[in-house]
């Protein structure tokens, strides 16, 4: 991938469209096939298929906590970038959001304090390729509400801080799928692109490991499934 700085602002705004059932949304460029749309869970990615299946055997099976208490603000996001595990450069100015839009994007541009972010997208979960990080949502793959029933909510600040902005948690993905994703776990919620299942259940199981969450029965079971396709 190509990246330069920009000094000053772009001029001109890109004109967003109401989504609708039929046309694309106004910043949607394209497709692209399920596997090159896939392959965009790599990026950040820090284990294979194979070790997320050795560890989901390890992982503790029991029903989620409730969500009492629960409140996505208990988890600081967007935080420097630097701080919070991400590269220092091309730009020591980024927070967690940006620091994802620059290493998800191609031919990505920004100004000097990482802002006005300009480049293209390739959404993981659908196959739409976007030129507008407007349509951009970072998606933290375990919600942070199913890792507040999962564990999380035993953690102090500086953990949920550490969580929320981790590049392993992090990925780009198309705004409309995030949100209906929501906070559910894959037996609730899987990608709609099925090439996609691999690498979306390698990476839930290397985050829950990493942080000591646990998973429910069904969702074990969904992501047994999911990783079947490796």
């Amino acid at each position: 991938m190509r990246y330069r700085f920009l000094t000053a602002f772009s001029a001109g705004a890109i004109a967003l469209g109401m989504a609708t059932a039929a046309p694309a949304q106004a910043s949607e460029i394209g497709t692209v096939s399920g596997t090159v749309a896939a392959a965009q869970l790599k990026l950040g990615l820090t284990g294979t298929s194979a070790d997320a299946k050795a560890d989901l055997t390890e992982l503790t099976v029991k029903p989620q906590d409730s969500m009492s208490g629960y409140d996505r603000d208990l988890f600081p996001h967007w935080r420097d970038a630097s701080t919070w595990g991400w590269p220092v450069e091309p730009n020591n100015s980024c927070n967690a959001r940006n620091a994802a839009l620059y290493r998800d994007g191609e031919n990505v541009t920004m100004s000097s304090t990482c802002t006005n972010l300009q480049g293209t997208w390739i959404d993981p979960y659908g196959d739409g390729e976007y030129d507008s990080a407007s349509d951009i949502d970072i998606d933290h793959v375990v919600p942070l509400g199913d890792a507040w029933a999962t564990g999380a909510d035993s953690w102090d600040t500086t953990k949920r801080t550490t969580y929320a902005n981790d590049p392993l948690v992090l990925v780009s993905s198309d705004d409309s799928l995030n949100q209906s994703k929501g906070d559910r776990d894959p037996s609730e919620w899987k990608p709609p692109n099925t090439d996609a299942y691999c690498l979306y259940a390698t990476r839930w199981v290397l985050i829950k490991d990493k942080y000591d969450l646990w998973v429910t029965s069904t969702e074990k079971t969904a992501l047994n499934s999911m990783l079947a396709t490796c």
